[in-house]
């Protein structure tokens, strides 16, 4: 299966004013749980949206996705309800096209997503901010093996995986190897458009 990433092109105009904030990073780098508590603090904030990925695997309790079966999301596609999809470790994924309406309406929108949709998505959105959040690799492998997802693979060919990065270049980037409070308000202070490495 491969990981070419696809963002929906019918558009004319790039989307905005509001901004896409996408938030990229190896596996077992510990994006869910940042995004889970980043959140929970703009929990208040109408502005602020973290939409449900669909993804064409089992959920988990540790991420906010939707499970989808494969002819589902195949029919989906189909119709035009994914504002992007992309294929990794062997399942595919996406973001509703309810994501434009809500950039159009100038709020924030947070996403988890593949560093292979970034250079699209630049693209076809006017302010796009990409956040790496990364771990040192003796953590991420930690991580992934605490996690057991058989359904993900191998965890040697995880951690190897390569991406482009002349065009995943973020704009900040996570180190998430302290305590998971202070990173997730490093992830707040972006999302809001504050100092952020205070």
């Amino acid at each position: 299966m491969s990981d070419a990433p696809v963002v929906t092109n019918r558009r004319i105009a790039a989307i905005g004013p509001g901004r896409l904030v996408l938030v990229v990073g190896p596996s077992g780098a510990g994006k869910d749980t940042l995004l889970g508590l980043a959140r929970a603090a703009c929990a208040d904030d109408r502005n602020i949206v973290f939409p449900r990925r669909l993804i064409t695997r089992e959920a988990s309790v540790s991420e906010d996705n939707e499970e989808v079966g494969l002819e589902a999301f195949e029919r989906a596609l189909a119709d035009g309800d994914y504002a992007m999809h992309w294929e990794a470790h062997g399942h595919r994924y996406a973001l509703s096209q309810a994501i434009d309406d809500e950039i159009r309406a100038g709020r924030t929108v947070i996403a988890n997503v593949s560093r292979t949709v970034i250079a699209a998505a630049r693209r076809y959105y006017v302010n796009v901010v990409v956040v790496s959040i990364t771990a040192p690799p003796d953590v991420l492998a930690a991580r992934l093996a605490m996690r057991a997802r058989a359904s993900d693979g191998r965890i040697e060919r995880r951690l190897s995986r390569i991406v482009d990065e002349t065009t995943a270049t973020p704009d900040f980037t996570i180190v998430n190897s302290g305590t998971v409070d202070y990173h997730a308000r490093q992830l707040v202070r972006i999302i809001r458009g504050e100092r952020w490495d205070g």
